[in-house]
């Protein structure tokens, strides 16, 4: 019998760019699309250039799964696991964080030889906390750090459709001199930078941050002596794409051009002095993580600042993909 992905949250943000990685590549005629909502489901979409239905989340169309891909909401998540599905479990919806038996995975930042626990159920990492590990980690490596810091830039697309839909809506209105829709960030996001969201958001920014330290955090404890950052996380009025800026201060501080040299290679796309800095705009739909603006700090001769930026929704998708691939 043939193996089968079932993918819940076709057609979510995220589950769309699930669709895109894994239809360039072996897995993707696996793949069976199921809606996370009522109101989607039956709805006709497209899957490797032919028409394609969204199915019914019902035990019917999971239950026979080799892999489940969680990509919806927490709720249409809990609602599959709820199927007792005996398939691979790959969360990208955290809604499996309290299980003991979960693993934190980023495939792209494991050491070699690293052997995953498949027993359970395996949650892609947060894109921030795999983007800061692949920067670390590669620096790390030849250069031992001393200590680093990091302010995340979020994107409105972290929060789905509906937060791209409010951040757009809120500046149309604010230009028109009417009402801000709030029901995602409880405070106006539109043309303003955030240390934290209003008292009634969806979802505290401070419990976002949380996840990112925590998720970061055991992805650095398989790595050979990479230091954790302090981290800061900042709702930045975007729709798409992190943006990062680190602080990096090494024992022995590297020329500039070592750390182009490091940075270099598979998965980073490294901008020179010669070139634009990256930004979230001109990532959108690019793999791996851009990286430029490296400078020294002016009052720590260890020190260097370095500008990043990765699509948050094709990092998480191209790490749920190198999971499926471990298994099927």
């Amino acid at each position: 019998m043939a193996e089968i992905i079932a993918l819940v949250g076709g057609e979510t943000l995220l589950g769309r760019e699930i669709r895109d990685v894994l239809g360039a590549t072996e897995l993707g005629p696996l793949l069976r699309l199921v809606a996370s909502s009522e109101d989607d489901s039956g709805t006709l979409t497209e899957l490797g250039g032919s028409a394609a239905f969204l199915a019914k989340l019902e035990p019917g169309a999971i239950e026979d799964a080799d892999a489940l891909l969680l990509a919806g909401s927490v709720e249409s998540s809990r609602q599959a696991l709820d199927t007792n599905s005996e398939g691979l479990i790959i969360d990208l919806t955290y809604a499996t964080e309290d299980d003991p038996h979960a693993r934190i995975r980023a495939p792209q930042v494991e050491p070699a030889g690293y052997q995953p626990d498949h027993s359970g159920p395996q949650i892609v990492a947060h894109p921030a906390a795999t983007a800061i590990a692949m920067v670390l980690c590669r620096l790390n490596a030849n250069f031992p750090i001393a200590r680093a810091l990091v302010h995340i830039f979020e994107p409105a697309s972290e929060f789905g459709t509906p937060g791209i839909e409010e951040l757009q809506q809120q500046a149309v209105n604010l230009l028109n001199f009417q009402p801000l829709p709030k029901a995602v960030f409880d405070t106006q996001l539109a043309y303003a930078m955030l240390a934290q969201l209003g008292a009634e958001a969806k979802v505290p920014l401070a419990d976002l941050e949380d996840r990112i330290e925590r998720h970061l955090a055991t992805l650095l404890e398989r790595t050979e002596g990479c230091p954790m950052p302090s981290l800061r996380l900042i709702q930045a009025p975007v729709f798409h794409g992190f943006t990062f800026s680190f602080w990096i201060e090494f024992e022995e501080a590297p020329a500039a051009s070592d750390i182009e040299d490091m940075l270099s290679q598979d998965n980073f796309d490294v901008r020179g002095a010669d070139l634009e800095a990256p930004d979230n705009v001109g990532i959108a739909g690019q793999s791996g993580i851009a990286v430029g603006a490296i400078a020294p700090d002016r009052n720590d001769a260890n020190a260097y600042w370095l500008w990043a930026a990765v699509d948050n929704l094709r990092l998480a998708a191209e790490s749920a993909a190198m999971i499926a691939k471990e298994a099927l």
